[in-house]
């Protein structure tokens, strides 16, 4: 074992004394019950994440007790601890804008409190990225372990879950093809059972993600959060953890991970049609990494050799519990081999390719995740964009995407803000056509602030009752993983920066062409500089939050292109 203390000895209160420090610790965590015995043993730190405002965290108190089981199996002393939870749906103003703070409380209280190493119980969207983010920070010997996803209920005879379906159904209410009482009757089948959404929307894309990453067994990421598959899933992350704690030297997360393990969950996302949100989460994980550089053009350039082949929604037909009676993320690894650094290491201390070759699942015939030689999309499901508007880039998930649209030109129609997009978008008079291109600006991470799942632009009401389906939409916002359309997104700089996009007016050309990866707007210089000294002597006089968190965060978030993270919480490069 390592020299440094450990267990309960580990990490002291300062006192000035540290043999007093020890004495007054002890006798306090007897006052819980505990025995010398149990108090010598390593120490288990268990994040529990369970909250009254997150449903889809509902199943964690059973997951707590069989993580306690598989420290204690193994010989460890294992304790639960609370740190903030996020859901999407109850986060204002979006959960996103949280997900920072999370990632310091969880950095904060593993380096603070007594343990040897750490499971990051988590699942909703922005939970797992907050833990991973903080827990690589910390630098402890780390295991996420994530809810999992629900199960699908069924309405009118259709198979239904949370959430593409949400939107499908709100989008066709929106179009009057469905009425209030159909509407509310199919509220109570989207959601039949706690558990993250049950298809590839940002919770499931980063549970399978991260079993990519190296930091989670393999077989980890798509057990139903109901499924007793999932509670031995958590015991095996017990003992898994006491082990990694146990190596000499410990296993810890910056040893696992580098740039090959980084590109494996960039290769496993475009392979699963994953979330965009993703990307972001990604270039803010791999920002905690000391001497360890990930941006936009990895993505593009792993995906253009990458296909899709996992056929689920939004951009295939069918959901989570499908793809985990199907193999899950080690049967599309398999498949993915040739594309992977076999030799990244993951949390048994093993590589992935020996864990994989001792995997016992097998492959079959079935036709949700497909060979390579027979994909749904042929590359890059997720694409970056880049031009006189996003000159950092942007992105785009093209195999949610209309055909028709992935090249297009139309006329800018410009909404400056949320207040401007609510008042304005179903307004009879709005001047749009089909052809139009929807622009929705200042909602990137300081625009709103929190950069929210905005960027699936409603179609306007007009439209949507004449039958139209999908426009191009563009914003420097974020949409849900469970989303699909003609949607680009995280366009860096953000208009409330001072980026080029947020200088767009109405009437304005803009041309996007997905295979030249490039999305610009016919806009002479002269009128660029005009609009952009306007909006210098307009951002003069804008309102900036003058205390607490709101303060931090709008001095400190970077842009989408670095992760949206805060400057301050980043490694130093080359240290």
């Amino acid at each position: 074992m390592s020299s440094s203390p450990t267990g309960l000895r580990s990490k002291l209160t300062s006192y000035g004394d540290d043999e007093f420090s020890l004495f007054l610790r002890k006798a306090f965590i007897k006052g819980a019950g505990y025995s010398d015995d149990a108090l010598d043993r390593p120490i288990i730190g268990i994040i529990d994440t369970s909250s009254g405002f997150n449903p889809c965290h509902g199943n964690v108190p059973i997951l707590v007790k069989a993580v306690e089981r598989g420290v204690l199996l193994a010989g460890a002393l294992p304790v639960p601890f609370p740190t903030i939870s996020l859901h999407e749906s109850f986060a204002h103003p979006t959960s996103m804008f949280l997900r920072n703070l999370m990632s310091i409380d969880t950095e904060e209280m593993v380096k603070a409190q007594p343990m040897d190493g750490v499971v990051l119980i988590g699942g909703c969207d922005k939970t797992v990225p907050a833990q991973l983010m903080g827990a690589i920070s910390a630098n402890t010997p780390c295991i996420s372990l994530v809810t999992g996803p629900m199960l699908t209920s069924s309405y009118g005879g259709k198979r239904v879950g949370a959430c593409t379906d949400c939107r499908s159904y709100w989008k066709d209410y929106r179009a009057g093809m469905i009425d209030i009482e159909d509407i509310a009757r199919v509220n109570n089948e989207l959601v039949p059972t706690v558990g993250t959404c049950g298809v590839m929307g940002t919770a499931s894309t980063m549970a399978c993600i991260v079993e990519a990453l190296g930091l989670m067994p393999l077989g980890s990421a798509t057990a139903p959060a109901v499924s007793s598959a999932r509670s031995r899933i958590a015991e095996q992350t017990g003992s898994a953890i006491v082990a990694m704690a146990a190596r000499n030297p410990p296993l810890r997360p910056q040893d696992i991970l580098t740039l090959s393990s980084f590109e494996n969950a960039i290769t496993v996302l475009q392979a699963l049609g994953g979330s965009t949100n993703a990307v972001v989460h990604l270039l803010a994980i791999a920002g905690r990494m000391p001497s360890l550089s990930v941006t936009l053009d990895d993505f593009d350039r792993i995906g253009r050799r990458t296909p899709l082949l996992v056929n689920l929604k939004p951009s295939g037909s069918e959901y989570m519990e499908d793809f985990h009676k199907a193999g899950g993320v080690p049967a599309l690894l398999k498949q993915l081999a040739p594309l992977l650094h076999l030799d990244a290491l993951t949390v048994t201390g093993k590589t992935l390719g020996s864990e994989l070759d001792a995997y016992p699942g097998r492959i079959f015939k079935q036709d949700i995740i497909r060979s390579i030689s027979a994909p749904i999309f042929p590359s890059s499901a997720i694409a970056v964009l880049r031009g006189n508007i996003a000159p950092n880039g942007c992105v785009v998930k093209q195999s949610a995407a209309s055909p028709k649209l992935l090249r297009h030109t139309g006329r800018a129609v410009v909404f400056t803000s949320t207040a401007d997009l609510t008042m304005r978008i179903d307004a009879e008079g709005l001047d749009v056509t089909a052809d139009s291109v929807l622009v929705f600006q200042n909602i990137g991470p300081v625009g709103h602030p929190g950069m929210p799942e905005a960027g699936l632009i409603p179609i306007p009401k007009k439209l949507a009752q004449a039958g139209v389906r999908d426009m191009l939409r563009i914003s420097d916002g974020r949409m849900s993983g469970t989303a699909e359309g003609s949607v680009v997104l995280h366009v860096s700089p953000e208009a409330a920066a001072g980026g080029p996009f947020g200088l767009l007016r109405d009437g304005d050309m803009i041309t996007v062409d997905i295979e030249a990866r490039c999305l610009s707007a016919d806009v002479s210089e002269s009128d660029w500089e005009k609009r952009s000294l306007a909006w210098k002597e307009s951002s003069q006089r804008r309102t900036k939050p003058k205390r607490g968190y709101g303060k931090l965060y709008a001095t400190s978030v970077m842009q989408a292109h670095e992760g949206a993270d805060f400057d301050f919480l980043r490694a130093c490069q080359g240290s």
